[in-house]
C-alpha cells in the first residue's frame, strides 16, 4: 500500500472519529461539547508523550490514567482515542485546533489542570527533556495560562510523580 493511500485512510479514520465525537457538539450541546473538549485534551496529552521520540510505558500509563480518571471515558473510548491521536500526532503541524476549543469552553482553573496533566505525562518517566518542556510551555501559552500558574501546575505534577514512585 502506498504511503499516500495509507495517509488518506488514516485521515479518513480520524475524520470519522472526530465527526462522531467532536462535531456532535453542534447538534447536541452539553455532553457532546464536554466530550469534544476531552478529545482535544487527550490529544494534547498524547502529543506530550510522543514529543521526546520515545513513548515509554510510564508515559502511556499516565496518559491513559489521566484520560480515564479525569474524563470518565470508557476503556474502549480511551483506546480508540489514543490510537487515533497517535496517528494524528504523526501528521500534526500545530495545536491550535485543540487549544482553541479548550480556550472557548474551559475556565482558567480547568486549563491549569490540563497543564498539570501535561507535566504529569512529561515527568512520568522521571525525565523531562527539553522537547517536552518546550511543548508544555507552548501549549500552556496557547491556553493563556500565566507563568505563575504554569509553575504551580508543574510543582503539583512533580510532587504527584515523586509520591507515586515511593
Amino acid at each position: 500500500m502506498s504511503a499516500l493511500k495509507l495517509r488518506a485512510e488514516m485521515l479518513q479514520s480520524i475524520r470519522k472519529f472526530f465527526d462522531r465525537n467532536i462535531r456532535t457538539t453542534e447538534a447536541a450541546p452539553g455532553r457532546g461539547a464536554e466530550h469534544a473538549l476531552q478529545v482535544a485534551t487527550a490529544a494534547l496529552l498524547f502529543e506530550t508523550m510522543r514529543t521526546d521520540g520515545e513513548m515509554k510505558d510510564a508515559e502511556r500509563h499516565a496518559v491513559t490514567a489521566a484520560v480515564q480518571k479525569r474524563f470518565s471515558l470508557s476503556k474502549e473510548e480511551t483506546n480508540e482515542l489514543l490510537r487515533l491521536a497517535e496517528a494524528e500526532a504523526a501528521q500534526a503541524t500545530d495545536y491550535f485546533q485543540f487549544t482553541a476549543l479548550i480556550n472557548e469552553h474551559y475556565t482558567a482553573a480547568q486549563k491549569e489542570q490540563i497543564v498539570e496533566n501535561l507535566w504529569q505525562v512529561a515527568a512520568a518517566d522521571h525525565e523531562i527533556d527539553r522537547f517536552e518542556r518546550t511543548l508544555v510551555h507552548k501549549v500552556a501559552d496557547l491556553l493563556y495560562v500565566p507563568r505563575p500558574a504554569q509553575i504551580a501546575a508543574r510543582e503539583r505534577a512533580m510532587r504527584g510523580v515523586h509520591q507515586s514512585s515511593k
